[in-house]
């Protein structure tokens, strides 16, 4: 276990360690001329939460999510890192989760087309469903896991999921939504320089050096979360 510094982004600070909730992230990546980019956008300045800070799509796991039965499998090594803590049904549903979270929060698909329409009762599954697309849970890569500090107003244990632009299937023409705005392709360099969540930060970084290194499962997962109130970084 390795000591790191954990920037508490300014959340307010509330009495009571609050239990975290299941979380999920996907991180979009392409290759431009200029460099690598990646899919960002700005929070609402209302929201009680990394109010106006740029993240990538993300959000709390629904229980719709284990429940959808399509999607394909993840990658064994993808599996074997996220079923250290939970379930097998769980692992899907947190990476389902995140495709969910970037239909939802930037109006992109991730998946392929197919015209076959699942079944669901999830409003937000039949929604994406309504455009032609099924997820690919084969082509995510897990990159990191990190959980919120203690003592904040919203805690969440996200896991970090990584997919090639390639990968996406359809993009609405416009997306109305009160979490993620303008969402945008921007450099590494371009990120850097807007107002990020620490972690968001570190996500970058192994970002980088995951499209420096080329694939590679043998690969270990930082995991960021708070040991006895001092932050530290562990690898899956």
């Amino acid at each position: 276990m390795n000591t790191v510094p954990f920037d508490t982004d300014n959340e307010k600070i509330v009495t009571g360690a609050l239990r975290p909730k299941d979380a999920a992230t996907l991180v979009l990546v392409k290759r431009e001329s200029d460099g690598l980019r990646v899919l960002m956008g700005k929070r609402h300045g209302g929201m009680a939460f990394m109010a106006n800070k740029y993240v990538f799509p993300g959000g709390r796991m629904d229980p719709g999510d284990a429940r959808i039965a399509v999607g394909g499998d993840l990658k064994p090594h993808v599996l074997e890192k996220l079923t250290r803590h939970v379930s097998p049904q769980k692992a899907r549903g947190l990476a389902l989760a995140a495709i969910r979270e970037t239909f939802e929060e930037a109006g992109v698909l991730v998946g392929q087309k197919t015209d076959i329409k699942p079944r669901t009762k999830t409003e937000a599954w039949k929604r994406f469903f309504e455009h032609g697309v099924v997820p690919r849970l084969d082509r995510l890569e897990m990159i990191a896991r990190a959980i919120t500090p203690p003592n904040r107003t919203r805690r969440f244990d996200a896991r970090f999921f990584m997919a090639s632009g390639d990968e996406i299937a359809h993009v609405l023409k416009a997306n109305d939504n009160d979490e993620l705005l303008t969402p945008c392709w921007v450099t590494l360099e371009e990120a850097r320089v807007l107002d990020l969540p620490s972690i968001t930060r570190r996500v970058l970084d192994e970002v980088e050096l995951r499209a420096d290194d080329g694939p590679d499962v043998s690969r270990p997962v930082p995991f960021f979360r708070f040991r006895r109130n001092q932050a530290s970084l562990d690898y899956l």
